[in-house]
């Protein structure tokens, strides 16, 4: 994998970098945030040594080759306003998982759809992958249309599959073939 060529894609707005500890504060105003965290998988982080802790793990995943992780920064700013990731590579099948997260300020201004628009583009041109899936907690109406607006298809539903505040919510399979 290339993670040199991933942590510098860049779009209109925003742009990737490698993770880093130096981002920790950042990294922690959304990652610490309960609205922002309730649906991405992550646990909520209380301290910023969770926080850091959390970024070392990902840090070493990307290390041994079966993730690949960047800052999401907004190029006006040089601010650091979410993660994107790509996991569960299967190289027989030759897909892959993607996410995204964004600190709440920077929800419904095109970056996640923006983030996705580069992750798509790495995978197809870069990594050749056959195709992306992403899963996405029905209740997160905002992240679906992320995955719709790129072309991202409804591919599944698991019933029941999260409990989250101890309640019940489907998984929305999401996938695309890319060509």
């Amino acid at each position: 994998m290339n993670t040199n060529l991933f942590h510098s894609l860049a779009g209109k707005d925003i742009c990737f970098k490698a993770l880093s500890i130096n981002d920790t504060q950042e990294i922690h105003n959304y990652a610490g945030d309960e609205e922002v965290a309730r649906f991405i998988g992550w646990n909520l982080m209380h301290t910023l040594a969770e926080t850091r802790e959390h970024i070392a793990t990902m840090i070493k995943r990307e290390e041994a080759g079966t993730h690949l992780y960047a800052s999401i920064v907004l190029k006006s700013t040089q601010a650091v306003i979410g993660t994107a990731m790509m996991f569960n590579f299967n190289a027989k099948a030759n897909h892959a998982e993607i996410g995204y997260v964004l600190h709440k300020e920077y929800w419904g201004k095109g970056y996640g759809t923006e983030s996705v628009a580069l992750m798509t583009d790495f995978a197809l041109t870069t990594l050749k992958l056959h195709k992306l899936q992403a899963g996405v907690v029905d209740a997160n109406i905002g992240s679906a249309r992320i995955l719709e607006k790129n072309g991202y298809e409804l591919e599944g539903r698991l019933r029941d599959h999260y409990f989250i505040d101890n309640e019940y919510y489907d998984a929305l399979l999401f996938g695309k073939i890319l060509k």
